[in-house]
């Protein structure tokens, strides 16, 4: 396919279909509603994905093409618990997954209708998952599920969680391990939201007692292959390594501030309109340099990848380096706004100050989410580089 021919057809449809009056609707409304029925009509909330299932078919240079293309018009997919039904078990059941797997949970995604979450760390098994208790139980045709889940990510708003449970209890932690898929909507599965320190609540705990398992994904008791593969499916996706990552549009959530004009409005300009303060200038030059180089890897990493498989441990790096600079980037932000950046609430502040804060307070889990950036290094350690244990 001629990519350029590509990008002027998406162009012209988006520009046709994609209408002021569907970009001010509010999320709810039934614009938005209809406009969703447009993309998921033309495959394009999963463009990726074979049309069978709901997609379009597209190849991965057609799909990083779509996703600017999705970027230079201001248009966000729908909201999908960071990514985790298109980008997490949707890849994952696409390779691991039984034609009935297929057939009855992704074009449900593809659509936009439902939202998955993931059910993998509990309070005694974190960075070493492994060591994980909640178990599931053959009973007749079905399995039985009884644990306990935590930093279930929009657990309270999703409709299933696919969830590794010890299967056989007998074997070695690694190898008793099988992947299910839970649909949330049944009397065993309890929600309850975690507070964390900037206001929000996207992590839960998870309770199952006698919840039913819907099936297993792969074969039994080699569950540990499976999670780990969707992890790497997830740290691409948190890195922006995929095509996804090739759209500049705004993610939900705190929006983004460009820091030299910030910098300019609570420090100052010097005369020929830099930032005044030449400590703080060259600050502000490194940090962009990073963020530069940074989005210049990605895209040479993407424009490598001809097959657009997601990568396998290399996605730790990319995840360890992207959780930093975006947690410096927040640290920066509030420094730039100085004292006004510490405001929580209240008429003193304005809402980008309080913004501002509350990203802040938010970025700190951002090395710890998808993986503790330890266990990234750990894995850049054994897997890239080799290094003995």
């Amino acid at each position: 396919m001629d990519i350029e021919l590509f990008r002027q057809e998406a162009r012209q449809w988006l520009t046709a279909h994609f209408t002021d009056e569907i970009r001010r609707a509010p999320e709810d409304s039934d614009e938005r509603r209809q406009w969703l029925r447009q993309l998921a009509d033309k495959g394009w909330i999963c463009p990726n994905w074979p049309k069978e299932y709901g997609g379009a078919g597209l190849g991965f240079r057609e799909h990083i093409a779509l996703m600017q293309e999705f970027g230079a018009a201001g248009v966000a997919l729908p909201y999908d618990n960071g990514g985790q039904s298109r980008n997490m078990i949707g890849p994952t059941l696409l390779e691991y997954g039984t034609d009935e797997q297929k057939a009855k949970h992704l074009p449900p995604i593809a659509r936009g209708e439902v939202q998955w979450c993931q059910g993998y760390s509990e309070p005694g098994s974190g960075s070493d998952l492994a060591s994980l208790s909640t178990r599931a139980v053959l009973d007749g045709d079905h399995y039985v599920i009884n644990g306990q889940k935590i930093w279930t990510s929009g657990a309270h708003l999703s409709n299933w969680i696919y969830v590794l449970v010890r299967t056989d209890p007998k074997a070695s932690k690694h190898e008793g391990i099988s992947m299910v898929l839970v649909d949330m909507n049944q009397p065993g599965v309890t929600v309850k939201p975690i507070r964390l320190i900037s206001g929000t609540s996207p992590f839960c705990e998870t309770f199952f007692d006698d919840a039913v398992a819907d099936s297993v994904v792969g074969e039994l008791n080699r569950g540990w292959t499976i999670g780990k593969r969707l992890l790497q499916h997830e740290r691409s996706g948190i890195a922006g390594m995929g095509a996804g990552g090739a759209s500049a549009a705004r993610p939900a959530g705190p929006p983004r501030y460009h820091l030299a004009e910030l910098a300019k409005r609570y420090s100052g300009s010097a005369d020929d309109g830099r930032v005044r303060d030449p400590v703080l200038r060259d600050t502000l030059i490194q940090h962009r340099l990073n963020e530069k180089s940074y989005q210049l890897t990605l895209n040479r990493t993407r424009e490598e990848n001809e097959s657009g498989e997601t990568l396998g441990f290399a996605t730790s790096i990319f995840k360890a380096v992207g959780a930093n600079l975006g947690k410096a980037t927040a640290e920066l932000t509030v420094q730039v706004i100085g004292s006004a950046g510490t405001g929580w609430e209240g008429n003193g502040f304005s809402e980008q100050e309080i913004g501002a804060m509350r990203n802040w307070l938010g970025s700190r889990a951002s090395s710890i989410a998808g993986g503790t950036n330890e266990v990234q290094l750990n894995i850049i350690a054994k897997r890239v580089l080799g290094l003995p244990d």
